[in-house]
């Protein structure tokens, strides 16, 4: 397990992303209208949605909603294209996910929020699996980890 230096780290004293309590994931599928996607991440306050094959229901990739409204505001999709259109995919050839369950640490998830775990950079959110990786289970962000760190007593 990789060490953390970081002023969070000590207080999350055995913390795993469960603790997190982290909200089931929404998942969309490609073929859904961009304004569906946009009006269920609004009712539920998601900054991230999954994206899921309509056969399989293997994980494609997922939409920002953040960057999904700046890429409206441009002119890039309209409401009526299909999320297919604006959805960032997964880059399965050739690149090794850290997997992220209920039982990872959150050293290991700031880590990985960091670019640290897994060496590809700074990450915005983590998708919460069983080990197998074959559940999505929730989604992760930073600033859960920054809530459940205000939350914590010190």
């Amino acid at each position: 397990m990789a060490q953390s230096t970081s002023d969070w780290a000590q207080k999350y004293r055995g913390a795993t992303v469960e603790d997190l309590d982290p909200p089931p994931a929404l998942s969309t599928k490609p073929t859904e209208l961009i304004s569906y996607a946009l009006m269920n991440a609004y009712e539920r306050d998601y900054s991230h949605l999954t994206v899921i094959s309509e056969d399989t229901r293997a994980l494609l990739g997922y939409l920002n909603i953040p960057r999904l409204k700046q890429m409206l505001k441009d002119g890039t999709v309209r409401e009526t294209d299909h999320v297919e259109k604006a959805m960032q995919k997964f880059q399965r050839s050739g690149k090794v996910y850290k997997v992220i369950t209920m039982d990872t640490p959150l050293e290991e998830l700031e880590s990985f929020f960091t670019g640290g775990t897994s060496g590809s950079g700074p990450q915005e959110f983590a998708v919460v699996t069983d080990g197998s990786r074959r559940f999505v289970l929730g989604v992760a962000t930073k600033g859960d980890l920054e809530e459940f760190v205000k939350r914590r007593p010190a």
